[in-house]
């Protein structure tokens, strides 16, 4: 089997990718879902058609130009550790990572494809793009998805659209979303109002590892809810005008914090620095949290010379599964805080402390 890690881009040249808007939007995401005609959806198919379907799946998307020189690999192949970075790395679902035999994986050198065969469907295909980049991200995989439907018959109904495990995916089978970093919002006090806004507008917004997680962070996911009745490029413009609104709060919420609560902010981004610096033992979720009022302060000027990468590469370098991978004994989550701890004391000795007026 090829070693997924040496295959994977490191979290610091993950951080050096740029799109617009990227302050605020992390990354931009359209995932298509297809079924093969005439087989049994993973969740009903045994064991062997699995394989079957895997066999016939996993070539044809290797095939495609865009996968040159890609990694694909069945499920059952990677340890428990593998698949967790993977999920931090979101390039799979927690629900994929629980797969094994008859499910794998094809992703492309630079990461901007990832395929998911025999998750809930029998393809998840996604494009991804740093940044607020959710038209060049629909129009990758629409000629992904065109190339791949020359080489696979899809299950489709002429009145239904494309025919899905779930029937929230029927039609279109489209899901377009995009990972927000809104601390201004949640500071203040801006956040519920806008998750109420975004539902009322048939939009979900989950957390950072998508449905029934928290926005650790501060990071949010925004998509569409229904594939339905409507035609992809209306789903896209839908969610850009609803980004763009976000986008828009998020700045004024932060101009807003600095004009009429300074000393609060001041005192959120002095705090996590002060923890951060000096701390000896840290949570994965604590540095998370603590990491985005960072990267607020980033944003807003208070770390002179301080590169933002630093900050994003903390981001993924210290989560669980990417820390575990550092070390190669295994460790107990209490050994995982002790040397996170190290290691953000390490990399912030040359970050000196927020100044403020």
């Amino acid at each position: 089997m090829k070693d997924i890690h040496s295959f994977l881009c490191s979290p610091a040249e993950s951080t050096h990718r740029h799109g617009p808007h990227d302050r605020i939007v992390i990354s931009s995401r359209v995932r298509l879902a297809r079924n093969l005609r005439g087989a049994s959806f993973p969740g009903w198919a045994k064991k062997p058609e699995r394989v079957k379907i895997l066999e016939v799946i996993q070539p044809a998307v290797s095939s495609l130009p865009d996968m040159a020189d890609s990694f694909g690999e069945a499920m059952d192949n990677f340890t428990a550790l593998d698949k967790q970075i993977l999920v931090e790395r979101h390039l799979i679902s927690r629900e994929h990572a629980a797969k094994n035999a008859g499910s794998g994986l094809v992703l492309n050198r630079e990461e901007t494809f990832c395929v998911m065969i025999n998750e809930e469907d029998h393809l998840r295909m996604q494009a991804l793009r740093p940044g607020l980049q959710l038209r060049a991200a629909w129009n990758a995989i629409d000629a992904f998805d065109s190339a791949l439907e020359k080489k696979l018959d899809f299950a489709f109904d002429n009145e239904l659209g494309y025919l899905t495990a779930c029937p929230t995916n029927l039609g279109t089978g489209i899901r377009v979303s995009a990972m927000l970093h809104l601390p201004g919002c949640v500071l203040d006090e801006q956040i519920n109002p806008i998750i109420q806004s975004v539902n009322k507008l048939g939009l979900a917004v989950r957390g950072l590892y998508g449905e029934g997680t928290e926005a650790l962070g501060n990071i949010f996911q925004v998509s569409n809810q229904m594939t339905l009745g409507e035609s992809e490029t209306v789903i896209v413009e839908r969610l850009e005008k609803v980004l763009a609104q976000i986008i828009e709060h998020e700045q004024n919420a932060r101009e807003r914090l600095l004009e009429k609560k300074p000393k609060t902010v001041f005192n959120h981004i002095g705090r996590a620095y002060g923890i951060l610096a000096n701390a000896h033992s840290i949570s994965s979720k604590e540095t998370m949290n603590l990491l985005s009022l960072l990267k607020l302060g980033v944003d807003m000027s208070l770390f002179p010379g301080a590169d933002r990468t630093l900050v994003d590469e903390l981001f993924l370098s210290t989560q669980p599964a990417h820390l575990q991978k550092q070390v190669s004994d295994k460790l107990s989550a209490e050994e995982r805080d002790l040397i996170r701890a190290d290691m953000v004391r390490d990399r912030l000795k040359n970050v000196s402390r927020p100044v403020t007026k």
